[in-house]
């Protein structure tokens, strides 16, 4: 019998309007995303506003925008989920996706991560300006076009490789690669995430992370940060959290351990469809042994429809269990 895994995507998967029209639709996503933005006052109604804006005052690549809204997104698709009593078997979080699966894991309190959130990432309008590339070759292969401070901020996948740092070295890199018959596309991004330009926002997150409520995980999380099962200890552990925007994320390792553990529906728990895509090179899921169902489009729009088609696959998917 498969579990049910909740496959939460973090940077990358922003678009301008995401889950706008779901949250006009359904009342639990609304209330989910409702209880966030109140959780920040003031900040949290200017954040709500821009986000239903079709003429925004930050664009949705801003830090200030992109990250809450992920991890108030992919937090709200996963209370509707647990509405219609759907409960993961394990959790996986990319980039700030993994904050959000804590919260879902128990080992944060939602308003404190919310506020948390909130204020780390306004202390990263300050980082140095940069930003993110997706490199379809393996970490080995880009590794010799690196200089600098421009590093691997994430392994995907076996081919799909993402580089982080400051711009005027990242668009070096690029041509490099480029040159060398390399495809490279830009990462949603102003910032240089999963990078060390980031490293100075690290001292003052630990005192952060440090204050807030931290618990072992109720249900099992496997570390994007480690390609392995978060622990007990690293869970409640400040040093674990403060550093995640400065490190790389190893989500095929990730992915990996979980599917090593197990067949599973793949749930991608958030916007986009950018963790269906990596999933669906997986072995497992090229066999049929696990599947993935995306509940949200490649980008904004058949929302609603998208979500209902999911919920009609995760229903034949657990007819299909227990009749077998």
């Amino acid at each position: 019998m498969r579990s049910i895994a909740f496959l939460l995507p973090g940077q990358g998967s922003q678009s301008p309007g995401m889950a706008t029209r779901l949250y006009a639709h359904d009342e639990v996503f609304a209330a989910a995303m409702d209880e966030f933005f109140t959780a920040l006052g003031d900040s949290g109604r200017r954040l709500r506003a821009d986000w239903l804006s079709a003429d925004p005052d930050l664009p949705m690549d801003h830090v200030l925008r992109s990250q809450p809204l992920l991890f108030a997104v992919d937090h709200a698709y996963a209370r509707l989920l647990r509405s219609w009593g759907l409960a993961p078997a394990a959790l996986l979080g990319h980039s700030m996706g993994e904050v959000a699966a804590a919260v879902l894991a128990g080992i944060l309190d939602f308003t404190e991560a919310a506020r948390l959130v909130w204020w780390r990432c306004e202390r990263l309008v300050d980082a140095p300006a940069g930003g993110m590339l997706a490199v379809a070759a393996s970490a080995d292969a880009v590794r010799p076009h690196l200089r600098g401070q421009v590093v691997v901020g994430g392994v995907n996948a076996p081919k799909q490789t993402i580089v982080a740092g400051p711009r005027h070295t990242l668009d070096e890199v690029a041509r490099s690669l480029r040159a060398d018959g390399i495809t490279v596309a830009a990462v949603p991004s102003r910032t240089p995430f999963h990078s060390p330009a980031l490293d100075g926002s690290v001292p003052a997150a630990r005192e952060a992370f440090a204050r807030i409520t931290r618990r072992p995980p109720a249900v099992p999380v496997v570390s994007c940060y480690t390609g392995a099962p978060l622990s007990d200890a690293e869970a409640v552990d400040p040093d674990y959290w403060a550093p995640q925007p400065a490190r790389p994320v190893l989500f095929w390792p990730a992915l990996e351990t979980l599917l090593a553990s197990g067949d599973h529906v793949l749930v991608e728990t958030g916007p986009g469809q950018v963790l269906t895509r990596l999933a669906r090179r997986h072995p497992a899921v090229r066999a049929g042994r696990s599947r993935v169902v995306p509940l949200a489009p490649a980008r904004p729009g058949e929302e609603v429809a998208t979500l209902l088609a999911a919920r009609d696959a995760l229903a034949a998917a657990e007819a299909s269990a227990a009749g077998g």
